[in-house]
């Protein structure tokens, strides 16, 4: 008996999705394990060696993945080795309200050049730098490197449907696409998204720890950044606007934010913040002092320097527990050069943490993540890779 056509194009469906979620399943292995052979393929992921071998040849036919050297055994056949292909590469771009930086990246989050340029105050011609990088570092490196896209991370958020920034009161920049005029003039696909949801997707798919489905991202720079990844997948709300705890008011009566509220998280917690309060103590203006500066002159024993980030810290980890009141993550990851004097926020952090732990729970772990700076700039290469390495849905 015949099947219907409706039927036919049901198991169709069903038969398209099966493959590629064991195709997605053994690229994640292959990515977190890698070297392994056909054999650990079968191994750690249930399939039969047949699908094993049906997918692995598809991925080697369109380069994602390499086999070889042999793996040396003491005895017996000796598999060949699967591993990612290095040679296919992304170009990511973190924009950030003082500078840009842009880096060329290979499927395993290491970067092969950087750069840094000033971050224009015209959008369009901060597009036209874009491209002129990119067509420099493709002509560079052709024809050995395949590039698989561009990355961008911004300090706010996109609209996903007109393709615009609508909401990055930091950069003081209109609303602007940034996404056609580079993709039309570079030919590669571009993906556009909130640093802090770079970050998360940064920490879940290059860090060495054991991964959390319940995890918050917090960077913490010019102003505060929240990305979320609950229930293993990354939340952006109705908006593309989850996560905007930098922009909650925490006091009534506080100073204008430049998202034009009073009083919000950013303007106690952030890098500027222990600025402000720098000025404050000591009575006078430092224009030049970075909070670079600011942290060197704390461990210089500078009292006015400590103060001003003692201040900083407690206000940071009074928003953080608002986070784990209403979140309860797992982990909470904290990105920015703050990290770099830990010993002076965390034990601040983790007893606000600690306090606002419901009776019974375990408080979540705070982790200062030390990247140099790119965790950002690496979340542009998961950004691109997601629609061939996104976790399979279960």
């Amino acid at each position: 008996m015949n099947q219907p056509s409706e039927t036919k194009s049901i198991l169709g469906h069903s038969s398209d999705a099966v493959r590629a979620f064991n195709r997605r399943l053994l690229l994640n292995l292959i990515r977190t394990s890698q070297p392994l052979s056909r054999a650990d393929l079968s191994r750690l992921s249930g399939l039969q060696r047949s699908t094993i071998s049906l997918i692995v040849e598809e991925l080697i036919q369109k380069q994602w993945v390499l086999e070889g050297p042999v793996a040396k055994l003491p005895r017996g056949r000796h598999p060949a080795s699967l591993r990612l292909n290095e040679d296919r590469v992304i170009i990511g771009a973190d924009i950030r309200p003082a500078q840009i930086t842009m880096g060329v990246g290979d499927v395993n989050g290491k970067f092969l050049t950087i750069e840094t340029i000033p971050t224009p105050k015209d959008p369009r011609i901060a597009i036209q730098q874009l491209v002129g990088w990119v067509h420099r570092q493709t002509a560079a490196f052709a024809p050995e490197k395949m590039v698989e896209g561009i990355g961008i991370t911004l300090p706010g958020r996109t609209d996903s449907g007109n393709r615009e920034l609508v909401f990055a009161p930091n950069m003081h920049w209109p609303a602007v696409d940034l996404q056609t005029p580079i993709a039309e003039a570079t030919g590669y696909d571009v993906v556009l998204e909130n640093a802090a949801n770079a970050c998360v997707l940064s920490s879940v798919w290059f860090s060495s720890s054991t991964p959390a489905r319940n995890l918050v991202v917090i960077t913490v720079s010019e102003g505060i950044g929240s990305g979320l990844y609950l229930n293993g997948q990354l939340a952006r709300g109705a908006c593309g606007m989850a996560g905007e705890f930098g922009h909650v008011p925490i006091t009534v009566d506080g100073p204008l934010c430049s998202c034009g509220r009073h009083g919000c998280w950013e303007l106690y917690g952030s890098n500027r913040a222990a600025l402000r309060y720098y000025e404050e103590f000591t009575g006078s203006k430092h224009t030049d002092v970075t909070f670079s500066d600011l942290l060197a002159k704390a461990d210089e024993g500078d009292a006015k320097a400590i103060q001003a980030i003692h201040e900083m810290a407690k206000w940071l980890a009074f928003g953080m527990r608002m986070i784990v009141g209403g979140l309860a993550p797992e982990r909470i990851n904290v990105i920015g050069e703050l990290t770099r004097s830990w010993g002076r926020f965390g034990p601040i952090i983790d007893e606000a943490v600690l306090n606002q732990t419901s009776t019974g729970g375990a408080p979540p772990v705070v982790i200062p993540i030390h990247e140099d700076g790119l965790a950002r700039l690496r979340g542009t290469i998961a950004l691109v890779l997601q629609k061939d390495f996104a976790e399979p849905m279960t």
